[in-house]
């Protein structure tokens, strides 16, 4: 959804014609105005000295909402939480120096995961900057290695286009974070407004429209293969391509994995979707790719946690490569078919092309990977050696809540378990931290998809070491009235760097138990911030903590859910080795010759 500009939104006094001279306004009025003309509803944000200037017309504004966070990082993955749940762009406001640098982490998260969102920092005044003044710090350049784009502005005058262009770059072809940094002069001094109608961008022209010779060429592929997948990345679901690769899984018959930022954009349902690869991927999903004969990439980027060691991976398939950044089109994996373009356009004219052709039966192939999708399921037992099962607490919120909620989730074993067993069936209602692995991520990443979908049902999955990270803006959901539902999987751990640590550490448990059995309560903690706190120890307990939550729907809430320490993800593919070394238990292996083709 392409961000469109709000009509007649121009502030009292900002009318313009050709005979009158353009207003004249200070440069955070012109900031405030920039932001309504470019349709910003929601701003998350802190003020400080350097930003100040702008706050001041900000709260006047009878368009934008500002909601208060409690800390930077948390204004910057509410953002990202906002811009995935609605397709538009988000938008996160700090002062200079700390504030600025408080927000590092939720920018480089949103750049690895092509996330569009624009930071607004304020800047000490232009005649300081490079002084060491109180509170400064070079922004633009602490994040030029993770923004699509920044700018510094100095002068008022620049402000609206500066922001024109932000939300235009943040927005279009592979979408990501853009930083504009404000002297306080500029927000302070006055300049006449003028609003770009054209943004000219010299050098930045995103092609959309694949080649049609590598689509026909890539028809050939798929038209000569006996064992394909299709192998699909978020970048469908950011180009809002679901049902047109659904036409096309039902034109070829060609079974599909979606990758952890993918999930949703093809059902789970779907008996020819095999399910999630990569080091926690299902069994099914990554034999798929390992036995395939030719992938057919899609918006994916063939990211190290899918292929495990790259030169073993997908040995003896052909690969053709869909993306709107060049870049990634044979970075890490060469591609026989590159396709440069839109990814919704590029499944669109190959669904054209190969709708009426003649294509292989692929019914072997579907038979064979079906059976292992059949044989390999993640188990859910209602507990683990006599405590709370993780797995089964996630599949029971997601059965009990259904597949029109969102779900956010932390990183970490919760994260996985919530990938395999939460009910995808839409695509966008998935929020989590792939490239990164931002621990702290869920709650303001929640707190933003709520804002932005008010009427839906909002959970987020989260484990006890993530949510201590950026729980205080449950103090901003519950002041703000954002009612988001946080289950907390409490395993007394850093509970992936413990799995770690009992495989390949001798079990030597260095500073990874948390000893949060009761320290903190979690239950008193939210409702010291708020919140409705709930905790769930025994399996009898699971659904009515559940249902309780879903009840509510004025205030945030908090479900604790004590599970066993030592409750591990499975499959899993060691970091360094090759796909075909999953394992689906310690030492425990599928039997691939039992279930060749």
């Amino acid at each position: 959804m392409q961000e469109e500009p709000r009509p007649n939104t121009r502030r009292k006094g900002t009318e313009m014609s050709d005979t009158i001279a353009p207003p004249l306004l200070t440069g955070a009025e012109s900031l405030v105005e920039s932001l309504e003309r470019v349709g910003v509803e929601v701003i998350f944000g802190i003020p400080g000295g350097a930003i100040l200037p702008a706050y001041d017309p900000l709260g006047q504004s009878k368009l934008i909402r500002h909601i208060l966070v409690r800390h930077e990082q948390g204004a910057g993955h509410a953002a990202e939480g906002y811009a995935l749940a609605t397709g538009r762009v988000g938008v996160c406001m700090a002062t200079s120096g700390p504030g600025a640098t408080n927000l590092v982490t939720a920018i480089a998260d949103a750049y690895m995961d092509s996330v569009p969102i624009v930071a607004i920092t304020g800047q000490v005044a232009s005649a300081a900057i490079g002084t060491d003044a109180f509170q400064e710090a070079d922004i633009r350049g602490i994040t030029f290695p993770v923004t699509k784009h920044s700018f510094l502005v100095t002068h008022a005058e620049d402000i609206p286009g500066a922001i024109a262009a932000a939300f235009h770059i943040a927005k279009s072809g592979r979408p990501g974070p853009v930083l504009v940094d404000i002297a306080k002069d500029a927000l302070s001094n006055t300049a006449p407004f003028n609003w770009p109608e054209v943004i000219d961008l010299p050098g930045y022209h995103p092609v959309t429209q694949p080649h049609v010779k590598q689509i026909r060429e890539a028809a050939r592929l798929i038209a000569e293969s006996s064992r394909p997948v299709l192998y699909v990345g978020g970048g469908v679901v950011k180009a809002e391509a679901a049902e047109d690769l659904a036409k096309l899984v039902e034109i070829t018959g060609v079974p599909v994995v979606t990758t952890l930022m993918a999930r949703g954009v093809f059902p789970d349902s779907h008996e020819l979707h095999m399910g999630m690869p990569g080091m926690h991927g299902s069994v099914s999903a990554v034999g798929a790719l390992q036995k395939a004969d030719l992938l057919v990439a899609l918006g994916t980027r063939f990211d190290d946690r899918v292929t495990g060691r790259l030169d073993s991976f997908a040995p003896g398939a052909k690969v053709i490569h869909a993306d709107i950044d060049p870049a990634e089109i044979s970075k890490n994996r060469i591609a026989d078919v590159p396709i440069v373009g839109d990814v919704k356009q590029v499944i669109a004219e190959l669904n054209g092309v190969l709708r009426g052709a003649d294509l292989p039966d692929f019914g072997a192939w579907q038979r064979y990977l079906i059976g292992i999708k059949e044989k390999y399921r993640v188990p859910t037992e209602p507990t683990h050696e006599g405590m709370l099962s993780p797995e089964y607490v996630i599949k029971r919120v997601g059965e009990l809540t259904g597949p029109d909620a969102y779900y956010a989730a932390g990183v970490g074993q919760h994260q996985m378990w919530a990938a395999h067993l939460l009910p995808f069936e839409k695509p966008g209602r998935w929020l989590n931290s792939g490239g990164a692995g931002t621990m702290g991520y869920c709650v303001p990443a929640a707190m933003g998809a709520q804002v932005g979908r008010p009427d839906a049902v909002v959970w987020g999955i989260d484990g006890d070491g993530c949510f201590q990270m950026t729980n205080q803006e449950l103090v901003t959901c519950a002041l703000e009235g954002i009612p988001i539902k946080i289950a907390v999987i409490n395993n007394q751990s850093l509970g992936m760097v413990r799995q770690w640590q009992t495989l390949f550490y001798g079990q030597r448990y260095s500073n990874t138990d948390l000893k949060t059995l009761r320290v903190p309560d979690f239950q008193k903690l939210a409702e010291a911030m708020g919140a409705v706190g709930l905790r769930a120890e025994h399996p009898s307990e699971v659904d009515a903590v559940i249902n309780k939550a879903l009840s509510i729907t004025d205030r945030p809430v908090v479900v604790e859910f004590v599970v066993h320490k030592d409750a591990m993800v499975w499959p899993m593919v060691a970091a360094g080795t090759s796909n075909d070394d999953i394992k689906i238990a310690k030492d425990l292996a599928p039997d691939w010759e039992e279930e060749e083709l």
